[in-house]
C-alpha cells in the first residue's frame, strides 16, 4: 500500500475527506486540523492501495490541492491491519500491476538529469568496459553493464513520449547523448593512455576475441534482446522491481559498445568503431521502442479498468 500525508488549505479540508472516503481501496484516514505550519494548513493522512493509488492522486491535483498546499506519497512496507488488507481487496487488480505516473515521472525525472555523479557513473563504466574488451573479458563486460546509469534517461524518454511531456525528454536526450559522447572520449584517451603504459595494444584489440567480439558485429539477435529488455525495464520501474532492473542493466551492451567504440577509435580502427556506434544505436532504438511499448499497453490496461475504483460507493 501507499501512505499519503496531505497538507490542504483549510477550506478545502472537508472536500479532500470526503474524496478519499469515498475513493475505493482507502483506510486509515486521519485528519489534523490546523496541524501544518508551513504551508499553513490542516494535515490529512490516509492509506491507498497501489491499485487506486493514481486515481486518487489524480483527483487530489484537481483539488489543487498540490499547488495550494502538498502531497508526500511513501510505500509501506509492512503494515498488520485488517482495514489495510480489505482496502487492497476492495481495489481491483493487482498491486504489481499498478502504475504510479506520478511516481514514476519523478522517478525518471531523477535519474535522467545530467550530472556530475552521472557522467562520472558513465565514463567508470566505460573504462572497465574498455578493460573487459581488450582483455577479453566477460567478467568485466557484465560489470561495466551493471554500473552504467544509461537506462534512468532511456526510461525518462519513454515516459516523455507516453506522458507527452517534451521538457522530460529533452532532459532525458541530453544526457543520454552527452554522457555517451563524454565517455567515449574520456575512454578513449584512457586508452591511449594505457597503450603508452603497454597495457593495451593493437594486437589485443585485433586478436580473436570470443568473448566480446559480439560487441562490434551487431546481428538481428542484438535488436532482439535490446527489445526483451527494454519492456522488462520499464516493467521493473513501474513495479518498483529494482531486482530485475539490475538483470536489464547486464543484459544489453550500450556501455560496452560505447567502449569498444572508444578503444578502437584510438587505435584508428574506423571498422570497429563503426561497428561498436552501429550496435549501440540498435541496443538504444531497441530499449526505447520496447519501453514505449510496454508503458502504452501498461495505460491501455489501466485505463480500462479505472471505471472499477473510480469514487464507487464502500460497504
Amino acid at each position: 500500500m501507499l501512505h499519503l500525508r496531505i497538507i490542504v488549505p483549510p477550506e478545502n479540508t472537508t472536500a479532500t475527506v470526503k474524496l478519499i472516503e469515498s475513493t475505493v481501496g482507502t483506510a486509515h484516514l486521519v485528519v489534523l486540523p490546523g496541524a501544518a505550519r508551513d504551508p499553513a494548513g490542516d494535515v490529512v493522512m490516509c492509506d491507498v492501495a497501489r491499485e487506486a493509488g493514481d486515481e486518487l492522486l489524480n483527483e487530489l491535483r484537481d483539488l489543487k490541492i498540490d499547488q495550494d498546499g502538498a502531497i508526500s506519497v511513501e510505500n509501506i512496507d509492512f503494515s498488520l491491519s485488517r482495514r489495510a488488507d480489505a482496502a487492497e481487496k476492495e481495489a481491483p487488480g493487482e498491486p504489481a500491476d499498478a502504475v504510479i505516473w506520478q511516481q514514476l515521472a519523478d522517478e525518471t525525472h531523477e535519474e535522467s538529469t545530467l550530472s556530475a555523479t552521472y557522467s562520472a557513473f558513465m565514463i567508470l563504466a566505460t573504462m572497465i568496459a574498455a578493460c573487459g574488451v581488450v582483455l577479453d573479458n566477460a567478467i568485466l563486460i557484465v560489470g561495466a553493464m551493471a554500473v552504467g546509469p544509461e537506462f534512468g534517461p532511456l526510461a525518462g524518454v519513454c515516459t516523455a513520449v507516453v506522458q507527452r511531456a517534451p521538457k522530460l525528454a529533452a532532459r532525458s536526450l541530453i544526457a543520454l547523448l552527452v554522457g555517451f559522447a563524454a565517455a567515449i572520449a574520456a575512454t578513449t584517451v584512457f586508452s591511449l593512455g594505457m597503450d603508452a603504459l603497454g597495457l593495451f595494444s593493437m594486437e589485443r584489440l585485433d586478436a580473436d576475441r570470443p568473448n566480446t567480439s559480439f560487441i562490434w558485429q551487431p546481428d538481428p539477435f542484438s535488436f532482439v534482446v535490446a527489445l526483451l529488455a527494454g519492456a522488462a525495464g520499464m516493467l521493473s520501474l513501474t513495479s518498483s522491481k529494482s531486482g530485475a532492473l539490475v538483470g536489464v542493466a547486464i543484459s544489453v551492451t550500450t556501455v560496452p559498445a560505447g567502449a569498444n567504440a572508444a578503444v578502437a577509435l584510438s587505435y584508428g580502427q574506423l571498422g570497429q568503431m563503426w561497428g561498436s556506434i552501429e550496435q549501440l544505436l540498435l541496443n538504444l532504438f531497441g530499449i526505447i521502442l520496447a519501453g514505449v511499448l510496454t508503458l502504452y499497453c501498461q495505460k491501455l490496461l489501466w485505463r480500462t479498468q479505472r471505471g472499477q475504483w473510480r469514487r464507487t460507493p464502500k460497504a
